[in-house]
């Protein structure tokens, strides 16, 4: 009878991935739930990165809109990656009722998401304006110009993205999915693909007249006394996601806007490296997503007992991380493979070849998610010990220090290797 074949000290093949499973993360069904997310996260930044290259005209025609896109697209991230972290705790807890009403658990998180939505948008378009009179942008947009593009992008995108969270949430609870491994990769999905070809739409409001600067004017007055309510509402979850999201969404934004200041400085390097500007979408928001995941986990840990808040991690903790840095190696090969083919089926010039793109993304690859690993641990347990809901303080910096500091790793790699 023929034996079994045994490699590496006498282990089988199947022992042995169940090994490498078991090295990834807690369930080999985490691992597959997640890697199927993120996947799907990365071929569709492809499009948004092609779409990103194809509307550069829009973003030099009306600056500062480059400054406003990585912020943008984080923002739709930072607000539903949250709210769906909240509803995953919410399951976990036993907390979570599928109701219609403004009062309950999800209609409370729903409108908290949207109000957060507008008024980080308007709040965005003051940002933008105020770096473009510092960067001395040529041909500035007003800034209620800058509002009706931030504001009606940003609700626009904002709806399919919150019409998703809610499906998959519910989708969750009817098939016991963990909501934890799905909602970051799936909503920065869809902020992805969504934000940028929104915020194209919102700009052909913007006209020579006076239309555009009266409607953003009538924007920013509603969006202030929506605020104002949010802030002082009756409705106690709604209230206390407004008020603890406010301050850490406002220093993401800030955060956010620079990585477009980074693309704004090096557009002209980013035009004759077209790949590296497809890439760069998928790169932040995977990086994004696996901090979202980690942060969900540990989030999840911490209110159910299994992890302690320390400054060390422990066992759980550590065994999440493994489940991050894990996918993170596939995720790697599939953005880059993904965006060098694209590009160069797209672009006539794409620029370096594989290798060369493949150099850069691994170096910025491996800083960046050293630095994701970090910053998501941290500020999950940092917001837990000041008694703040994790699920609204650990995404929003997390994915926002990665898509500042994603792409400034991004940059430096290829400038240091000497490309073009």
């Amino acid at each position: 009878m023929a034996q079994s074949p045994k490699i590496l000290g006498g282990l089988r093949p199947g022992r042995l991935l169940r090994r490498l499973v078991d090295l990834l993360g807690p369930t080999g069904g985490a691992a597959r739930q997640s890697l199927i997310a993120l996947g799907f996260n990365s071929l569709t930044s492809f499009a948004a990165g092609l779409m990103l290259v194809g509307f550069q005209n829009t973003w030099r025609a009306l600056p500062p809109m480059l400054l406003l896109v990585p912020a943008a697209i984080g923002l739709r991230g930072n607000v539903f990656s949250a709210l769906g972290n909240r509803l995953s705790t919410s399951i976990h807890t036993g907390a979570f009722v599928v109701s219609r009403k403004a009062e309950s658990v999800l209609g409370q998180n729903l409108i908290a998401s949207f109000t957060l939505t507008a008024t980080m948008s308007t709040l965005l378009a003051l940002i933008g304006t105020t770096l473009a009179v510092v960067l001395d942008l040529q041909k500035t947009i007003s800034l209620f110009d800058i509002v009706v593009v931030s504001v009606v992008g940003g609700l626009l995108g904002s709806l399919v993205v919150a019409i998703a969270t809610v499906a998959l949430t519910m989708a969750a609870v009817r098939y016991g999915w963990d909501l934890d491994n799905l909602v970051a990769p799936s909503v920065s999905t869809l902020g992805d693909v969504l934000t940028i070809p929104a915020l194209w739409v919102a700009a052909q409001l913007v006209t020579t007249g006076n239309i555009s600067s009266v409607l953003g004017a009538v924007l920013a007055a509603a969006t202030v006394g929506v605020a104002v309510w949010s802030w002082r509402s009756k409705l106690s979850i709604l209230r206390e996601i407004f008020r603890e999201s406010l301050p850490v969404l406002s220093g993401a934004l800030v955060l956010s806007t620079f990585a477009g200041v980074v693309m704004q400085k090096q557009l002209d390097l980013l035009q004759q490296l077209p790949t590296i500007w497809v890439l760069q979408p998928a790169f932040v928001s995977s990086a994004g997503a696996l901090g979202g995941i980690l942060c969900g986990r540990v989030s999840t840990g911490l209110h159910v007992g299994s992890i302690e808040p320390t400054l060390a991690p422990g066992p759980q903790a550590r065994q999440d991380m493994n489940l991050v840095f894990g996918l993170a190696v596939p995720l790697l090969l599939l953005n880059i493979g993904g965006a060098w083919a694209t590009t160069s089926l797209a672009v006539s010039d794409a620029g370096p070849s594989f290798l060369a793109v493949l150099e850069a993304g691994s170096i910025a690859w491996i800083a960046t998610l050293c630095f994701v690993a970090a910053i998501s641990y941290l500020s999950t347990i940092g917001a837990w010990r000041f008694n703040l809901d994790p699920d609204s303080f650990g995404i929003p910096l997390v994915t926002a220090s990665v898509d500042f500091g994603g792409t400034m790793a991004l940059v430096f790699a290829v400038v240091a290797l000497g490309y073009p």
